[in-house]
């Protein structure tokens, strides 16, 4: 299942939209993979898109609003919610995208960019937009498990990929360690550990 889109035709660059913005959200997060947010201009993006600037401000009134777009709408960081039928395979597939968002070369200096924002209050804002997006396209892989009898009805899905990302993040964007083969079983048991296969209780010690 593809990711949900916010239903916003100016922002998917649909015939409502500028014919370009594909092109625009990519040269965005080149811009802000280069130069950072302090350095992320709307006249630099245009340039870089090879589009007039009075294009984007039509759409974006500003850079804030432009770099939210492309963060919920790039196809180079769309993601893909798998079904493989069991709240386990599921985490895994999700971990292993966010793995790749920060081990692949056009992703990955998106993502240390966002980190990188410290106080500055508008990337702050946007950043959190994105993962507040990310939550909502996550959302069904915990109802489903919920259905399944996996998952309580009470799990708090918001801690439970905090738990996750926040290992895949410390691992390659903090600590800068090898994201190693198993990496990602070991992170999605250690937070949602599989469960206990049916057996008598253990008999007391005589």
């Amino acid at each position: 299942m593809r990711g949900h889109s916010t239903g916003n035709p100016q922002e998917r660059g649909t015939s409502r939209g500028p014919r370009a913005a594909e092109r625009i959200y990519e040269a965005t997060l080149e811009l802000l993979a280069e130069r950072g947010y302090q350095g992320l201009t709307v006249e630099a993006v245009a340039e870089r898109a090879g589009v007039n600037k009075t294009t984007i401000y039509r759409w974006w009134p500003s850079k804030a609003p432009l770099l939210r777009s492309a963060l919920l709408h790039s196809r180079v960081l769309d993601v893909e919610i798998a079904d493989t039928g069991s709240l386990r395979g599921d985490l895994v597939a999700l971990a292993g995208q966010m793995v790749r968002m920060v081990s692949d070369q056009r992703t990955s200096v998106v993502a240390r960019a966002m980190l990188s924002g410290g106080g500055q209050d508008e990337l702050a804002v946007v950043a959190r937009d994105f993962f507040a997006d990310r939550l909502e396209r996550e959302r069904p892989l915990f109802a489903r498990a919920v259905a399944r009898g996996e998952l309580a009805a009470d799990a708090d899905p918001v801690l439970l990929i905090d738990l996750i990302a926040g290992a895949v993040w410390m691992r390659a964007l903090l600590r800068q360690l090898p994201l190693e083969k198993g990496f990602v079983e070991s992170v999605v048991d250690a937070v949602v550990p599989p469960r206990l296969q049916e057996s008598d209780p253990p008999h007391p010690s005589s």
